[in-house]
């Protein structure tokens, strides 16, 4: 069998949105993410979940994103960017809990990218797997998580908010 790392470095080549999900070992990198769309078939579990629930901003153009970090830039906020997608189960597991926290630290802005909206967009942000969460000041990258893992994803907001008195909530 092939390694994961060799298929994976094939299908980058293609792009993110033609990999074939199988039921590989993935590395701790990809654990609790996705990395391919499931094409077997579409269904409304899609819209089971809001994704931009809470104080969540949907980005739907280059033109908002660029809009929403000028906007945390001049509030002094953090941005914490989830690129996601609707057909991503870790990503719909993740989404309330992600609207939950954009409730409890208002001093950041929480922002949602959904990588088939915003394909090229997404892809200059180099992801590989959904979702993906960037964290920002000033437009300028602080950290990176990429899977859906609350406990982790709770930790950097903690030590980015305690690490930064200004941001303290």
């Amino acid at each position: 069998m092939e390694s994961l790392q060799l298929q994976l470095s094939r299908y980058r080549k293609i792009g993110f949105h033609s990999l074939k999900f199988t039921s590989l070992r993935l590395s701790n990198d990809y654990m609790g993410s996705c990395v391919s769309k499931n094409h077997a078939k579409d269904n409304d579990s899609d819209h089971d979940v809001d994704f931009a629930a809470g104080n969540v901003k949907l980005i739907t153009t280059k033109e908002a994103w660029d809009q929403s970090l000028e906007e945390a830039r001049r509030g002094g906020k953090i941005v914490i960017a989830n690129f996601s997608a609707t057909w991503c189960g870790p990503c719909k597991m993740i989404a309330p809990y992600y609207s939950e926290l954009s409730e409890k630290y208002t001093s950041m802005m929480f922002l949602l990218v959904d990588v088939d909206d915003l394909t090229d967009f997404s892809t200059s942000w180099d992801i590989k797997a959904t979702p993906t969460f960037f964290f920002l000041k000033d437009g300028q990258q602080l950290d990176k998580l990429v899977g859906a893992n609350k406990p982790e994803l709770l930790k950097k907001i903690v030590v980015i908010n305690d690490s930064l008195p200004e941001y303290k909530q």
